[in-house]
């Protein structure tokens, strides 16, 4: 866990800077020492779709020790098992799907945080050092660890002033695509009325002192939706970068 990071990241959200990262779906963890290259504040693992497995994250982990770029890690549901494995292994924190509620989004943040704040238990793997760290690893991640929930359904959206108000809720991830699928629009991207709803949540968030994050899908939608109070913004998925790069040369 990169506590200087992550601190830095925090600072600038509080500065009312907006932090820009990249969804990591590919297994090479050049991936991610190009995100570091090139600067980005924070890079999202996907380990809830896709093919990743746990050596692939670890890389990925690895590849951005010592900088600047917090790693954060999707897992796939609310797990013990995995949330304590995914910090074990270094991630500076995590992102958590399918919240839709306070006892979902506390039942995660106990999983995350080490007693008293949480049940987290301890193991003598990367985080603690192999074992040499343990105090310090403890106060450490209890202080600084990023847990982000993402609302992604009708449900939390509807509940959000709950999600809101719990102590840990620092930043809302919104996923547009499943939330309009949950609403009975699979396979549109902001389906019906969704964008507007999403706006209108974000605005709760935003008026209550946290920031909000989403994927952006074009250049021209990262400075849209900078411009709508989005301040954790994803210029995309490192597959779909890459695929959009390689077509738009054949479309020229």
């Amino acid at each position: 866990m990169k506590t200087t990071a992550l601190q830095l990241m925090r600072k600038k959200l509080a500065e009312h800077h907006t932090v820009y990262g990249l969804w990591v779906t590919l297994e090479s963890p050049s991936i991610t020492e190009i995100a570091v290259h090139c600067g980005l504040d924070w890079i999202i693992i996907d380990a809830e779709h896709g093919h990743l497995d746990w050596h692939n994250i670890t890389e990925h982990i690895r590849a951005a020790v010592r900088s600047n770029t917090v790693v954060l890690v999707r897992i796939s549901h609310i797990d013990e098992g995995i949330i304590k494995r995914v910090l074990d292994i270094g991630a500076d924190g995590l992102v958590i799907p399918h919240i839709e509620s306070a006892v979902d989004w506390n039942r995660a943040l106990s999983y995350a945080r080490y007693p008293p704040a949480g049940i987290r238990g301890i193991g003598a793997e990367r985080a603690t050092k192999w074992g040499s760290a343990f105090a310090q690893h403890v106060k450490d991640a209890n202080e600084n660890l990023m847990i982000i929930p993402i609302i992604e359904r009708v449900k939390g959206g509807e509940h959000i002033d709950e999600i809101i108000a719990a102590q840990e809720t620092e930043i809302i991830f919104f996923g547009p695509a499943d939330y309009s699928a949950s609403a009975g629009y699979a396979g549109e991207w902001e389906g019906g009325e969704i964008a507007a709803t999403i706006i209108n949540i974000k605005n709760k968030v935003i008026a209550a002192g946290k920031n909000c994050g989403v994927m952006a899908r074009t250049k021209e939608d990262v400075q849209h939706r900078r411009e709508q109070g989005f301040r954790m913004l994803s210029i995309g998925a490192d597959a779909g970068l890459l695929l959009k790069t390689i077509k738009s040369f054949f479309e020229a």
